[in-house]
């Protein structure tokens, strides 16, 4: 054992991980009302354009060495050199419980968080996973725990860096929010002289995920929301298509990246990544964790980072266009159709009645398609989001609009640098000053736009 690093024996395998989620799970209903289709529309500021930006991802730490076998005389391919993160050195071949410590509260009582790292040896990609960046969300934690520990370093083609719970103060009290009542996962890639919320994505971005090629960040449904085990991707971006494939049979949903949130910095800054979503909120759903762990099982096959004893070998995601449908009143919900059902125009989805009144009216499905996420029973308002319907699209009419969309984006930017060129220079634009917005403003203002969880969802 050197320092915080714990090489991984048979031993290892849940220990210190159980005794956390005993010591510190105290799950209460959380009280979120944003989402990504919401952020979408407000496009809440962020400290993206800001000065302070965390560091460029690092590069492989693979290197051109090669030794010479002296009987052929030819070149053998060198192993992978110690990964540094977190102030330590990982040696391949080995698992190690690192610590993390984001700038967030007192020096002096700053609980660090776990982080998890499987580094191979054989030379690979690095592939990280980030679980409960919102603390109410549990399933993520259960995914990146069973995953870890299943895996052989000795035997990985490359590194595994897993983050189960990014949240620690949120998953403490149950909460989707950071102490300062802020949504992580609008503050990415961060500014460390920003807001508490800014410091925190700052650290973890440049700690951290600035280190992977690969990014799977885990989420769940909020709001009393639950979601089909599903990808969201920028399906406009070849790159993430190609990685969305890898998954093999998990649904993929189109769904831009939203600036400030943890997967579109990534993509940003040259990190292929996927928003990963499955259940709901405050709970631990085995069939939805066991589906989710398959995924990335799947993924690592795919990635040649290691050999699955369980994948969809087969299978293609199928790719929707989505939308939520919405209560036309308030009132009790009560739904006529389960998670994953395929349904036809004009299906009742659900019903609405005024408790009061005795009056009521039916949630119907615009279009046929699949119901990919939907509300538990509860007391709804008008407007409120109720059910998200998919719309089947073909895995050659999605990489047509990836390829489209790649070349538009590449015209644009050839355009854009022969217009600078031509015109006289402009000099820097001074960054706006960082809104200090609380969550109870930041909830009057989004009562009137859309529901949700995290992503676009509700």
């Amino acid at each position: 054992m050197q320092g915080a690093i714990v090489h991984k024996p048979l031993s290892w395998i849940t220990l210190g991980t159980l005794s956390l989620l005993a010591t510190l799970a105290q799950p209460v209903w959380a009280t979120e009302v944003e989402d990504e289709e919401r952020a979408l529309e407000r496009q809440q500021e962020t400290d993206a354009d800001a000065p302070n930006k965390p560091p460029h991802r690092i590069e492989s730490s693979n290197t051109d060495h090669s030794d010479t076998n002296e009987a052929t005389g030819e070149a053998e391919p060198a192993g992978p050199d110690p990964l540094p993160l977190l102030g330590q050195r990982v040696q391949p071949g080995t698992f190690a419980t690192l610590h993390w410590t984001p700038d967030q509260s007192f020096a002096s009582i700053a609980t660090p968080v776990p982080v998890l790292v499987a580094h191979g040896l054989k030379p690979g990609p690095k592939l990280c996973l980030t679980a409960a960046i919102h603390g109410d969300e549990l399933n993520g934690i259960e995914m990146v725990r069973r995953l870890m520990y299943e895996l052989e370093p000795n035997e990985l083609a490359g590194t595994v860096i897993g983050v189960p719970i990014v949240n620690l103060d949120g998953f403490r009290s149950g909460s989707r929010y950071l102490s300062d009542r802020r949504d992580l996962n609008r503050y990415f890639p961060g500014n460390k002289d920003g807001s508490a919320a800014s410091r925190v994505a700052h650290s973890l971005f440049g700690n951290i995920v600035s280190h992977c090629d690969y990014l799977v960040d885990l989420h769940t449904g909020s709001q009393k929301r639950i979601n089909q085990p599903q990808l969201r991707a920028d399906l406009d971006n070849q790159d993430v298509v190609a990685f969305a494939k890898h998954f093999g049979g998990m649904t993929v949903l189109h769904s831009p990246g939203v600036t400030g949130m943890l997967r579109d910095a990534a993509v940003k800054e040259g990190i292929v990544a996927v928003t990963m979503e499955a259940g709901g909120p405050n709970r631990l759903e085995t069939q939805a964790v066991s589906y989710g762990v398959q995924a990335i099982e799947t993924l690592l096959e795919n990635l040649e980072m290691r050999k699955a004893s369980r994948f969809w070998s087969a299978p293609q995601p199928v790719f929707f266009e989505s939308e939520w449908i919405r209560a036309s009143q308030g009132g009790i919900l009560l739904s006529e159709v389960e998670l994953n059902d395929k349904v036809k125009k004009g299906q009742i989805l659900g019903t609405v009645t005024d408790p009061i009144s005795n009056t009521g009216s039916a949630i119907i499905a615009p279009y046929n398609g699949r119901v990919l996420g939907m509300a538990v029973n509860q007391v709804v308002h008008a407007g409120f989001a109720a059910f998200r319907i998919g719309e089947v699209k073909s895995t050659e009419e999605v990489e047509a609009q990836a390829e489209k969309a790649s070349k538009k984006k590449e015209q644009k930017e050839n355009n854009g640098d022969k217009s600078e060129l031509e015109s006289e220079p402009v000099p820097p634009k001074a960054p706006p000053p960082e809104r200090d917005v609380d969550r109870a403003e930041d909830i009057s203002s989004l009562d009137h736009q859309n529901d949700g969880g995290n992503e676009p969802h509700p």
